[in-house]
């Protein structure tokens, strides 16, 4: 069973019908209990960092998160879920005076695009992969995804980046280390390309 986090943030049913729809057994929680049960976690969202890891840390979810990635348990982060693998982030919610910090997993940090920039970025981009990687099994160098957002992780090892995107600067749009895979773009929204990747995670956790 694949736990799908549900923290108050992010439309949790899309992700949870496309698992389905791949032959995955998934459900949507917020209990810590029901996590540390599931053979594998994915971490969705949309909206502040800060906000989100408030969230995480009130529902007793963070420390659960960090504890069963960093013992291996097969991870998937989407988006926002992606972005909070990270030690800390650009993103100030609501006249926060500090630099919110994230679940600290990875090393580096979350930037906004550039201010000359339209922002958010909305729509489909383009992949170009750099990594052989289990979670892009089925994905071609060059495919489209459907992407959401305004901020981006700078891994502080590029080493861990899967796949690049270009958006008036080169992004981390993927990236793969041990159990833990984390995609920027929605694949949930990515039609063929996202199906592939939902698949693959599944097959991974053993669905």
């Amino acid at each position: 069973m694949i736990a799908i986090i549900d923290y108050g943030m992010g439309n949790l049913r899309s992700v949870q019908k496309a698992l389905e729809r791949v032959g995955a057994e998934a459900v949507v929680t917020a209990s810590p209990e029901e996590v540390r049960r599931a053979r594998g976690i994915v971490l969705p969202g949309v909206g502040a960092f800060g906000k989100a890891m408030e969230n995480l840390r009130r529902l007793g979810l963070a420390e659960v998160i960090a504890d069963d990635v960093r013992q291996g348990k097969p991870f998937l982060g989407i988006c926002l879920g992606y972005q909070l693998l990270f030690e800390s982030s650009e993103e100030l919610f609501e006249g926060e005076a500090e630099e919110p910090t994230g679940l600290g997993i990875l090393k580096g940090k979350v930037c906004r695009f550039p201010r000359s920039l339209k922002v958010p970025e909305i729509g489909w981009n383009q992949l170009r992969i750099v990594r052989e990687t289990s979670l892009f099994n089925g994905v071609a160098d060059g495919d489209y995804a459907y992407f959401l957002h305004s901020y981006f992780p700078v891994p502080e090892d590029d080493s861990i980046v899967a796949a690049w995107t270009e958006y008036g600067v080169e992004f981390a749009s993927a990236i793969s280390v041990d159990t833990i895979w984390a995609v920027q773009f929605h694949p949930e929204k990515s039609s063929r390309v996202g199906l592939a990747i939902l698949a693959n995670f599944a097959e991974a956790v053993g669905k």
